[in-house]
């Protein structure tokens, strides 16, 4: 598929994993998703041994494959709050798929609080998944483990979540994390410490938390499709007190400066890997 087409469809998909990307020995395969709740699907072979990949904050809930024909696995990874190591096995081929921000299926054995910065085996703590085990390790073809997927999820449902909480992601989500505890009191009503009781049961972290996300996940977002971009504008519009914080909390939540994150991201090629189903 022509970059401009698989970087206008990449738009939608505003949860990002470009170090993932990055790590593919080839190809990296993504699938939309008609469910809701899911944010798109995933595939990859990892490259050769190197530096570690790293994962950032996405707010999302990620189940991972691992589809090695000798010891295949199957993990459930709740978002890290800052940029963290994780191991892939060289050569190994890799199915995901990524809930939306915020999402967590109901079927999940675990508080929200638990998923945050953990990850356990599926086998664990979704149940009934043997069938789905077997079925997306044992298959080579993206589109059929995509298909697989979705038939699973399509009869579980999200866990509910409180209106409030339903509204302040909203919020977060439409300022870009751009927002304060006492504006989300001003538009929803209600006062910060019951914003942030029932935010924090039905997201497992605080508000501040997750709007810090979703603003280091725009600021992604802008580098990646922006073909020119001013590294104090997105500061500015994404409101923080002056182009070093923003740039001390990019660092700290992506592990490489802004100017970096944009050198890696096009001389790697980042579109050039990315195929669309």
């Amino acid at each position: 598929m022509h970059q401009t087409h698989i970087r206008h469809r990449l738009e939608g998909i505003r949860a990002k994993q470009p170090w993932l990307v990055l790590s593919a020995a080839e190809k990296f395969h993504v699938a939309t998703s008609d469910n809701p709740a899911i944010s798109h699907f995933y595939s990859f072979e990892a490259g050769n041994p190197g530096p570690e990949t790293v994962a950032i904050p996405d707010g999302c809930v990620d189940v991972l494959f691992d589809c090695d024909a000798s010891q295949p696995t199957a993990e459930v990874f709740g978002t890290p709050m800052s940029a963290i190591g994780i191991e892939l096995k060289s050569r190994h081929r890799y199915f995901g798929v990524r809930f939306a921000s915020g999402i967590i299926p109901d079927c999940m054995k675990l508080s929200a609080q638990e998923l945050i910065e953990h990850h356990y085996s599926l086998l664990d703590v979704i149940p009934q998944t043997e069938q789905l085990f077997e079925a997306i390790v044992s298959q080579n073809n993206f589109a059929d483990q995509v298909a697989i997927c979705q038939s699973f999820f399509a009869g579980k449902t999200p866990r509910p979540m409180a209106p409030l909480t339903q509204a302040v992601v909203r919020f977060i989500f439409e300022h870009q994390g751009n927002i304060r505890l006492d504006e989300l009191a001003d538009v929803t009503g209600y006062t910060t410490r019951t914003i942030q009781r029932q935010f924090l049961a039905d997201i497992g972290m605080s508000p501040k938390q997750f709007s810090r996300i979703i603003r280091c996940q725009s600021a992604v977002y802008q580098i990646n499709h922006s073909s020119t971009v001013t590294f104090s504008d997105i500061a500015f519009d994404l409101g923080f007190s002056d182009q070093p914080h923003f740039l001390r909390e990019f660092k700290k939540l992506v592990h490489a400066t802004p100017m970096s994150y944009q050198s890696q991201v096009k001389q790697q090629t980042y579109y050039d890997r990315i195929q669309y189903l």
